[in-house]
């Protein structure tokens, strides 16, 4: 597994991995009142198969538990990292587990 670094930026509303100093990946976001609403996770091609999507989906869900956000998952990639990690079913906004399937 690589040695990946995680960073939010906010100017561009989305968290970034970053492997070797290089861009690996990234999970886009829109902040609301009381939740997180993450649109799009990316791996970079050269970075896939390298532990970089779970590393972003564990470091923002994380993020949102220690804010005290709940999270809407429109991204599917967060959205499936939350269904086989029940540990952060919780945080999914409770009007809208059921349409997540969470």
């Amino acid at each position: 597994m690589a040695d990946i670094t995680l960073t939010q930026n906010v100017a561009s509303h989305r968290y970034e991995a970053h492997v070797d100093g290089q861009l690996a990946g990234y999970c886009e976001y829109n902040l609301l009142t009381d939740a997180i609403m993450f649109t799009h996770t990316e791996v970079l091609e050269a970075f896939e198969g390298q532990g970089v999507g779970s590393a972003i989906a564990r470091h923002v869900l994380d993020a949102a538990r220690s804010e005290g956000k709940h999270v809407i998952p429109v991204c599917q990639f967060i959205a499936g990292y939350i269904r086989k990690h029940r540990d952060y079913a919780d945080l999914v906004r409770p009007d809208i587990q059921r349409a997540f399937k969470i």
